[in-house]
């Protein structure tokens, strides 16, 4: 399997204009709230989930539609609001040169009038993937894909697709050393290991089986990790894409986090990830080892309106850094405070 390497996009949703190389390793995206982080993972994450299972029946446009659930299922809706009337496209590229692309308008409403190319070239080689949303779903798991088969819900489609691959059974024959290393890292950070009674998860512990809906909730997703590494979902040549993995969990776990994420890319899987948060950022500068490939994007709005977006392999040249300002203004006015305290 083969790792993405480049996403160019016109006019779709806060972009005008981005053309972004990949690192075949860890991509992190940083930025404002509403710069379009989830945004680019959704878009990836479709071109990828087209190549693997039920998905690759699925025309490229009819699961870009279904990732973001627009108003009314309209595709054009994904268009750029900077204009009236604009052309919207998306052109993907991985390893060995193979490209997908779409193209439609703000005024697009059926995904049947996406005009897509390479799509058939595209799928014969496949991409196996996996998308975290923030919101973990293993909780509501019982009924909920039944469910979704039957009625329309106001969930986009990336929060099924992590329930179904969750269900996968696991992989026959021997685990590797590095899986076997990574299981027994995150069950120990669990502090037991994942197990099903029909559409229940369960985390069978010292206290006994306890059911997803009474753990926390970061601790539920570092338990699907553990899943999508034992039943071969992430392995190598996979790709993971994580919305904000620091969601709901405890500042402490952040260190173990990213060293999962680090083992993965040391495994072979590219990973795709956005964030808000100051440790698991500084996390990664100070765990990473020569050899580990991590790419920062930094996406903020230019003087246009739209998205601009500014890549480096270093920690220190991430510009802007709205993360790093914030924590670094937070802590000179804690200080000014304490020494105003000192003083009176």
């Amino acid at each position: 399997m083969s790792k993405l390497t480049q996403l160019k996009l016109e006019n779709v949703t806060a972009f005008s204009s981005l053309d972004l190389s990949f690192s075949p390793g860890i991509n992190v995206f940083i930025g404002a709230n509403g710069s379009g982080k989830t945004h680019l993972l959704k878009i990836l994450y479709t071109a990828c989930s087209i190549t693997v299972g039920e998905d690759k029946e699925k025309p490229f446009g009819l699961k870009l539609r279904n990732a973001f659930s627009p108003y009314e299922g309209r595709i054009g809706r994904l268009s750029s609001r900077l204009k009236k009337s604009v052309t919207t496209k998306v052109l993907v590229t991985r390893q060995g040169g193979q490209k997908l692309s779409a193209e439609f308008s703000n005024h697009t409403s059926k995904f049947e009038d996406v005009k897509t190319t390479g799509e058939a070239t595209w799928k014969k080689e496949r991409l196996e993937s996996a998308y975290i949303p923030v919101k973990e779903m293993l909780a509501h798991a019982p009924g909920f894909l039944a469910t979704a088969a039957k009625r329309e819900i106001a969930f986009e489609e990336v929060y099924i697709d992590i329930i179904k691959r969750a269900f996968l059974p696991k992989l026959m024959g021997p685990i590797d050393k590095n899986r076997t290393r990574l299981l027994n890292a995150l069950q120990k950070a669990i502090e037991g290991r994942v197990i099903t009674k029909g559409e229940h998860f369960f985390l069978k512990s010292k206290q006994g089986d306890l059911e997803f809906t009474l753990l926390a909730e970061g601790m539920r997703k570092l338990a699907l990790i553990w899943l999508l590494i034992q039943n071969g979902i992430l392995l190598n040549g996979s790709i993971l894409f994580w919305d904000e993995p620091e969601a709901n969990l405890n500042p402490s776990l952040m260190g173990e986090v990213v060293e999962v994420i680090l083992e993965l890319q040391r495994m072979g899987v590219q990973v795709f990830l956005t964030t808000h948060n100051y440790v698991l950022l500084k996390e990664f500068d100070l765990r990473k080892k020569k050899t580990d490939q991590i790419q920062y994007v930094s996406l903020f709005r230019d003087e246009s309106e739209g998205v601009t977006a500014k890549p480096t392999n270093s920690y220190l040249s991430i510009v802007p850094n709205v993360i790093a300002v914030t924590f670094a203004d937070l802590y000179q006015r804690d200080m000014a405070r304490a020494l105003k305290g000192a003083k009176e």
